[in-house]
């Protein structure tokens, strides 16, 4: 049987934290500001990604709306620290219970749709939310947004500097994406797995498959609701336009280029989307050309995305094992 390489896995571990914790100080090198919103979005998105992966990439469900409980939870967060002066850390789990609880009401009525239906039902939901953002003025201040006068603070003390920021995003989406991540390599996972390769057959074998969605459109929203919080706390203003249509796509896109079913994958479609337009900031307006010609070429040579599904399994066990050791008759050995 094979052994886990524990001497070569605490050095890479070791090698992570150090890059870790190097990277806010290269940052500050570099330009603390500027760069310190680049990289704190880029793990907001990176967790809006893998929050969407769930639904669309394991469970197979085409959601169009995905911005607009990103949305959900911000507002929840910046009216509660606004108006009510609820704290960060009572303002984050409400924002994404909030999340949660309008995905449950939007989600009884549509579940039973089955493929592009489904996706025409959430577009729709995503604009419902967006306009009610938008429009009703009394309580999200409309157009005008919503400006938060506190940021992130953690036992009665204020998160003021871009490195503390940082540190608190990271482990939130660290820890939001290992959840996930847990939850999709599981039985339960294996189930939501059922869904998207015939829902019909995984009905008839037993699985309730209505109440899977269900609980899949649920714990999705709950992370973007989370990503939502944060993007809040961060940048101290939001507004409608922040949560349109067009950042669900931008999402989806994400999952897409990244690898369905790859939670690996939609972190690096994540990081190349947010990552990639900033690299090329210098070269104007070509840049957005730029980056629709890097898209459509992964999706025409790379139709199963920079890092699928099967890869990215692959991929974590041989990092984990070390190297797979192979038995005389060639076949592959399990855990010990």
């Amino acid at each position: 049987m094979s052994r886990i390489n524990f001497q070569s896995a605490g050095l890479k571990l070791v090698i992570l934290a150090v890059v870790f914790a190097a990277l806010p100080a290269l940052l500050a090198w570099l330009g603390q500001g500027y760069l310190y919103q680049i990289a704190t979005l880029a793990l907001i998105f990176s967790l809006l990604a893998v929050s969407l992966q769930l639904v669309t990439g394991i469970a197979g469900l085409l959601h169009l709306g995905h911005a607009a409980f990103y949305g959900i939870g911000a507002y929840i967060a910046a009216l509660a620290g606004a108006d009510h002066g609820i704290g960060f850390a009572i303002g984050l789990p409400m924002a994404g219970i909030g999340a949660a609880a309008v995905a449950f009401v939007v989600a009884l009525p549509t579940m039973r749709l089955v493929s592009i239906y489904f996706a025409v039902a959430t577009l729709g939901i995503g604009q419902m939310i967006f306009l009610v953002l938008q429009n009703w003025v009394a309580v999200t201040k409309g157009p005008n947004g919503v400006i938060m006068f506190t940021g992130i603070d953690l036992f009665g003390h204020a998160i003021d500097s871009e490195t503390g920021t940082y540190f608190v995003v990271a482990v939130i989406v660290a820890a939001s994406i290992w959840v996930i991540h847990r939850l999709s390599h599981s039985y339960y996972g294996n189930a939501l797995r059922s869904l998207r390769e015939d829902d019909q057959c995984a009905d008839a074998m037993g699985i309730d498959t209505v109440r899977l969605k269900i609980e899949a459109f649920m714990i999705s929203s709950f992370f973007a609701g989370i990503a939502g919080a944060l993007w809040a706390y961060t940048t101290g203003y939001i507004s409608p336009v922040d949560f349109d249509f067009s950042e669900s796509i931008l999402i989806l896109a994400m999952v897409v280029v990244g690898g369905l079913g790859s939670i690996p994958g939609a972190i690096i479609g994540a990081l190349l989307l947010i990552l990639l337009p900033e690299a090329l900031r210098s070269v104007g307006d070509i840049r957005n050309i730029i980056v629709g010609v890097v898209l459509f070429c992964s999706i025409l040579y790379l139709p199963k995305g920079l890092f699928g599904e099967v890869p990215a399994l692959d991929f974590v066990r041989r990092r984990l094992n070390g190297s797979w050791q192979s038995a005389p008759d060639k076949q592959k050995v399990g855990w010990k």
